[in-house]
């Protein structure tokens, strides 16, 4: 038998979480190339999800890394996001881009567009990972599925048929 109190130290490790689907998400701070910031290291890729009040709640229940902001002005209310990290190392994440050329599927080597993209729409899927360290226990956010659907410009959708050609500029493969 255990008690309220038992089930509050019990280790995150142990308990099964399943992944989170945030449909319609808003994507901040976005560091999809791994570039170093003031607040990044240099190869370490993520972005933060803009999170609702009641799923922020609901997740941060769960034991999930939840960032709370102070409201900016008298009245407002607090903000929640969650940081999602991306690895391409053991279980890479499958980002697609939806545009008016059908699908693309990004890698590692080509999911930095999305640092400058602008965004019609995105859901993502987020991967638990339960850490503890020094009696500190939470579970991290990783992406596992990211479909994002770009707001194509004018000029984009109107030369979006013309294909590429096969000489271009060197500074296009940089």
């Amino acid at each position: 038998m255990t008690t309220k109190t038992d089930k509050k130290e019990q280790s995150v490790k142990d308990k099964k979480i399943p992944p989170v689907t945030i449909e319609n998400a808003k994507l901040i701070y976005r560091n999809f190339g791994g570039v170093a910031k003031k607040f990044n290291a240099k190869g370490l890729r993520n972005f933060h999800v803009v999170l609702d009040p009641g799923v922020a709640q609901m997740l941060e229940r769960d034991g999930w890394n939840v960032r709370w902001n102070d409201p900016k002005d008298d009245g407002d209310v607090a903000s929640a996001s969650i940081k999602v990290s991306i690895r391409f190392d053991n279980y890479p994440p499958r980002i697609v881009i939806i545009s008016s050329k059908g699908k693309t599927v990004l890698d590692e080597d080509s999911v930095d567009i999305l640092d400058w993209a602008e965004i019609q729409s995105c859901d993502v899927q987020l991967s638990p990972y339960s850490w503890e360290v020094d009696k500190k226990q939470g579970i991290k956010a990783y992406l596992r599925k990211m479909f994002v659907t770009l707001n194509e410009e004018d000029l984009e959708s109107k030369y979006s048929d013309v294909a590429l050609s096969s000489k271009h500029r060197k500074e296009d493969d940089d």
